[in-house]
């Protein structure tokens, strides 16, 4: 089963409520997985899809709980997880 990702980073940020910079740190940093690529000329395009953007809000909604990122990232996985989605990290 392919799973549909459509959403370039700025949308993703813009629906999460997180900036583009904070997706890409917290992909540089492995707290979420990579996303799928759309190559348009010598640029390559993040493409983010519905379990990646539910999981960027789980991270961002134990941030602003006061958790700090990896233990923020790996609380969102475990969420992710108990409620039937892939887990990521």
């Amino acid at each position: 089963m392919t799973i549909k990702k459509d959403l370039s980073i700025g949308q993703a940020a813009k629906l999460s409520g997180v900036s583009v910079k904070q997706i890409r740190h917290w992909h540089e940093k492995g707290y979420i997985p990579e996303p799928s690529r759309v190559i348009c000329g010598e640029r390559s395009y993040r493409m983010f899809g519905k379990e990646d953007l539910e999981l960027i809000r789980e991270i961002k909604a134990n941030l602003d709980n006061g958790y700090r990122l990896p233990v923020a990232a790996q609380k969102a996985n475990e969420q992710i997880s108990n409620i039937g989605g892939n887990q990521y990290a």
